[in-house]
């Protein structure tokens, strides 16, 4: 599927400002649209918007449907009659420029506890919640018990309960849905308030022209509704435990490569169900953004296959994947889907065959261009027109930072000849190189748009915490930058 030439940019909601310590989808998320459309920008790309776990990760949810209820903000809560003035008098003293996870996560859930008492002493949007519960309840039942079981173990991983819940006995869930209803109809209000939330400010969007890209990991959490509602869907044993887990082999990168430890597909199962859960993940991710960017798209074709309990990624082999019969389940039950292929790392030519056989368009990323010569493939003299170019992506230093210190002196050099500049405005020069390309997208991340250095980096692969925290204030944001954005889009007819 191609798209229409247009630009934007890539930020995750924790970044928005907030008094609540992580961004949130209140007014300050209507007013980043607004800017985007007062910047002549039609996309704004996202990260996984799912309930995260350890490590704060958006690609290691405890759920591949629910949404993170730690996004949910408090002051639309306040207008609604959920929350009372006196239930934000004393909100913590939070950083402005970081989202400190521990303490903002206490802080949130005891207010979803309080809305959860105002809403059972009131009632209020009780009609539209239960039309929500009914409309979900394929994932919601699942999703709402794990948590609330989880809870009740203390957070422990679901393998680790009674024999009886691990094997998801029909008696025992009656058993807990009955002792937990409480806890449970909680985790149904947290993701009726979500989605509704979410909701609002992608119709928002739409209304300024503006399409959400979104992202669908290819892997899930072990440690998730879906794995435990769904064993026979991964290799598992007896007990719960994985048999084998995802990773990449060591490479250029990595000398031991990565060992993610994602639970492994049954893809055999899945084909014998028609790919079902599958289109549903589909079709519900799609009900939430406008553009699918999916991840480790290689991972269609063949995935690296480690034996459980391997210290690294070293010792597995390639697995062929689904390939072409999993695209076209999907384009039966869904049509042409508007996917973007994130076709990064090793690149196969088997890779690239099914990506172009169902035109999906791959990325191409400046920061990774200059290492070589003229032919490589991520400059944007080799670029065809369906693909999606970014000047560094949420897994990369900054644009300013890699060019500071992550990059070599021939990489600058070549970067320096290449762009015909001096290097003193790097993040804008890329900016520029990629609104101007042939990619029918450009996305560049707001810390380059703001020429923010290392320190606003969002992720480090690898680094076990530190990740996911940066966030900007509007005072960062001058109407320079603004015009600086317009006058690109309108130059380079984005």
């Amino acid at each position: 599927m191609s798209f229409p030439r247009s630009s934007g940019i890539l930020l995750h909601p924790t970044s928005l400002p907030s008094r609540y310590g992580i961004g949130d989808l209140g007014d300050e998320a209507f007013k980043w649209v607004d800017f985007l459309a007062s910047a002549n920008q039609k996309l704004w790309q996202i990260l996984p918007l799912g309930p995260t776990g350890f490590g704060d990760s958006p690609y290691q949810c405890f759920s591949a449907f629910a949404g993170n209820p730690f996004l949910i903000s408090p002051d639309k809560l306040l207008a609604e009659g959920l929350l009372s003035r006196s239930d934000l008098e004393s909100v913590p003293n939070f950083p402005n420029d970081n989202v400190d996870y521990g303490p903002v996560i206490q802080y949130k859930l005891s207010l979803l506890d309080t809305v959860y008492v105002n809403y059972k002493r009131t009632k209020i949007l009780r009609d539209e919640f239960e039309s929500f519960k009914q409309k979900n309840s394929a994932w919601l039942d699942d999703f709402a018990l794990f948590m609330a079981l989880k809870e009740s173990h203390g957070g422990a991983v679901w393998s680790t309960w009674e024999d009886e819940l691990v094997s998801r006995q029909p008696q025992a869930l009656k058993a807990a849905r009955e002792k937990y209803a409480d806890a449970v109809e909680s985790q149904e209000l947290r993701q009726f308030l979500f989605f509704r939330q979410w909701e609002s400010i992608k119709s928002h969007a739409h209304r300024h022209g503006i399409k959400i890209i979104g992202d669908i990991p290819i892997f899930v959490a072990y440690d998730s509704a879906d794995v435990w509602a769904h064993p026979e869907l991964f290799f598992l044993d007896e007990h719960g435990k994985p048999t084998v887990v995802a990773g990449v082999p060591p490479d250029y990168f990595s000398a031991t490569g990565q060992l993610w430890g994602n639970p492994l597909y049954r893809w055999d199962v899945l084909k014998k169900n028609n790919y079902a859960w599958w289109i549903e993940r589909f079709r519900a991710t799609l009900a939430v953004v406008d553009i699918v960017r999916l991840d480790h798209f290689r991972g269609f074709e063949a995935y690296w296959e480690i034996p459980f309990g391997m210290p690294t990624a070293e010792v597995g082999k390639w697995i062929k994947g689904p390939g072409a019969d999993f695209f076209n389940g999907l384009k039966s039950s869904l049509g042409d889907l508007p996917i973007i292929a994130e076709d990064l790392g090793v690149v196969t030519k088997e890779m690239t065959a099914l990506r172009d056989q169902f035109n999906l368009p791959g990325m191409k990323v400046l920061q990774f261009a200059f290492s070589s010569d003229g032919s490589d493939l991520f400059l944007p003299h080799n670029f065809t027109h369906n693909c999606v170019v970014y000047s560094g992506t949420h897994d990369n230093d900054t644009t300013r930072g890699w060019y500071e210190s992550s990059s070599t002196e021939r990489e600058r050099d070549f970067a320096r000849r290449y762009l015909g500049r001096d290097g003193a405005d790097i993040a804008w020069d890329l900016i520029r190189l990629a609104f101007s390309s042939v990619a029918d997208m450009a996305v560049a991340p707001l810390q380059d748009i703001l020429n923010l250095g290392t320190q606003a980096r969002m992720n480090l692969p690898g680094r076990a915490s530190g990740n996911w925290g940066w966030r900007f204030a509007w005072n960062q944001i001058n109407d320079g930058r603004r015009e600086r954005l317009k006058e690109m889009a309108m130059l380079y007819g984005r």
